[in-house]
């Protein structure tokens, strides 16, 4: 079980996670992160191009530092190359093949 720490200011709320714990981030907090829109990053979750944890009906993914690192990898792809979001899945997926070896 992770114990989280909390400490509070007016201005600043922090919170201290133990060593080795994951960061987690909302759609909000990634699209600030990474400077795309959360609708979109939600479609790249939904095309299954981003490594989450696939949430319940209803509920929203959470976006870890790896899926951060995607984002940007395919962003960088998307608008410096122009592939288009046909070719994104496969690269994807070319991607992590490459990373597994």
């Amino acid at each position: 079980m992770i114990n989280f720490i909390f400490y509070e200011n007016p201005e600043v709320a922090m919170v201290c996670l133990p060593p080795g714990a994951p960061a987690l981030y909302s759609l909000e907090a990634a699209a600030d992160l990474t400077g795309v829109h959360p609708g979109m990053l939600l479609h790249y979750c939904q095309l299954g191009l981003l490594s989450v944890e696939r949430p319940r009906p209803g509920e929203e993914p959470v976006l870890d530092d790896h899926a951060l690192s995607e984002v940007r990898r395919i962003e960088y792809y998307r608008r410096g190359d122009g592939l288009n979001l046909q070719a994104l899945p496969l690269i994807c997926k070319l991607w992590r093949e490459i990373d597994q070896l």
